[in-house]
Order: C-alpha cells, then structure tokens, then sequence
C-alpha cells in the first residue's frame, strides 16, 4: 500500500483520544501544566505514529527510530531532526527546567515500539508476567515523570504510583478487548486463556463463552486489586495533584464496574465514560479512604 511514511508527521498530536484519565486539567498545579501537557503530547505522538493511518510495521519502527533520536538528541542539548517540533520544542525546555529522566521516556517508546513488533508478528504474550512487563515500561514511566515533576521520590510512592498506572494499562486492556482483537492485538496471555479453556474464537463478538467470561473476569479482579493496593499514594498526596490522582484512580475503577455490568463481556461491547459518571466519580474521590 503505497502511504507516506510515518514519520513524516510535524503536527501537534490529536488529543481526542479516550482516556481513562484527565490530562493537564484545571485540577493540576498551574505551574506544572506546560510541563504535563509537554509529557502527555511526547507520548500521544508516538502512541500515534505506532497506531494510526495505514503505515507498514517497518515504516511505524522507523519512525519511531528518528523519534527517539530526536529525544536523545534535545536531551544532549543538540538539533532536532523537525520533523515533530511541536513536541520537541516544548519538551526541549522541560527537560532543561525539570531535569526529566530521559530513560523513562525511552521506555514508553520501547513499549511502543513492542506493540508494532508483536502486532506485525502476530506474537502473543506468553504469560501474565510478560504482560506486566509491558506495562512497566507502556504505562509507569508516566506515573513516575508526574512523581518526579511534583517532587516525590521515596520508594513506597513509585512503587504505588507503578501499581495505579499498571492498573490502568491492564483496565484499558480489558476495556478495549472487542477493538483490540479485531486489530490483530492479543492482550490475553497464552497461559490464562489456555488455564481459562479460552479459544481465539471466545473472544469474537458474538461469542457468547462462558470461559471467555471467566478469563476477563479475573483478568478485571486483578487490575482492582492492583488499583486498590496504589490508591493510598491519592490520599498522601497535597494539594490539587492528590485530587487529581483521586479522579485517576476513581475514572479506572468505574470502568472496572462499566466491565462488571456487562458481565465482563468485553469481546462484544467497549465501556466508556461519559458526563453522566463525573458526579460518581467526584463524589467517590471526596470520601476515599
């Protein structure tokens, strides 16, 4: 298929993406939204050149090449290729004024750069550690950059902040089980779908398996657990960046219900948030414990 490739982007990425999570909202410390917006458009950039349009496994891993180049490159506080300026340029100066870990943005273009892999390769994950694995580096390197831009580092707060994002991959996992499948992306492990009795076929819409039910249903009841053990860090927080974090971890738990409520058949309908949960939200985020 003859497309441009990939990397040839130099607009600011979309941001009307579905998130289970706000970003850079009226709730974050005012001085720290340049900072956060900077993260959140690295990322969604190359979240985007490794999912959308109709690029070629290699065109996407290319681009995604010259894009880690190009963070290597401002970090040394040298030239950036132009190709992605409204990322760079901004990101140039929070690396200076933040002195950001460079290595975990690396990491989220790692993870990136696995799902174009595994996804062209047709490759599952052999079992739930490798999948935790991913989210490692998909997922808590942006726990860890907010921590670190709020000036939190002891070991008990990455530790909670790494179990808050690992659960939120896994819930978007689990969320996004009809979209995902139909792309070609296998979530599921080979291990719990073999342990579950779940076939490929299970997780076809109009499957209507009760081992695929059983698969999600635990698959969700680790992800609340997981949510559950980080949600203390909410509460240790100050300020608007702890209420904010309450909304994160509150938006991530109502779609585990949303899942629950459809009898974990995520296979055949994707839940989503709309306006009508904000006040559920809200008010469970007042009364955390």
């Amino acid at each position: 298929m003859n497309t441009p490739p990939a990397n040839t982007h130099t607009s600011s990425p979309p941001v009307e993406h579905y998130e289970n999570f706000p970003v850079a909202s009226l709730l974050c410390p005012p001085h720290l939204r340049p900072a956060i917006a900077a993260i959140y458009h690295f990322a969604r950039t190359a979240d985007d050149l490794a999912d959308e349009g109709d690029a070629c496994a290699a065109q996407r891993l290319e681009a995604l090449a010259q894009y880690r180049a190009d963070l290597l490159a401002i970090a040394g506080d040298q030239t950036h290729s132009g190709q992605w300026p409204k990322v760079f340029d901004p990101l140039r100066e929070v690396l200076r004024t933040f002195r950001l870990p460079v290595s975990l943005l690396a990491d989220l273009l790692d993870a990136f750069s696995q799902d174009v892999r595994y996804t062209a390769a047709r490759r599952r994950y052999r079992d739930d550690a490798e999948l935790l694995d991913y989210c490692t580096r998909s997922a808590n390197p942006v726990g860890r950059l907010l921590l670190h831009l709020y000036g939190i580092s002891d070991a008990l707060s990455l530790e909670q902040s790494d179990q808050i994002c690992s659960a939120l991959q896994l819930i978007n996992f689990w969320q996004d089980v009809s979209t995902d499948v139909a792309r070609g992306r296998w979530y599921p492990s080979q291990q719990a779908m073999t342990a579950h009795g779940v076939q490929d076929t299970d997780l076809r819409p109009g499957s209507q398996s009760d081992n695929a039910t059983r698969l999600i249903t635990t698959y969700a009841a680790q992800a609340r657990a997981l949510m559950l053990a980080g949600a203390p860090l909410a509460r240790r927080i100050p300020g608007r960046a702890g209420w904010e974090l309450r909304l994160v971890v509150q938006g991530g738990l109502r779609i585990l219900d949303k899942i629950e409520a459809l009898n974990f058949a995520t296979w055949r309908t994707r839940p989503t948030l709309t306006a009508r949960d904000v006040p559920v939200l809200v008010w469970r985020a007042l009364w955390m414990r």
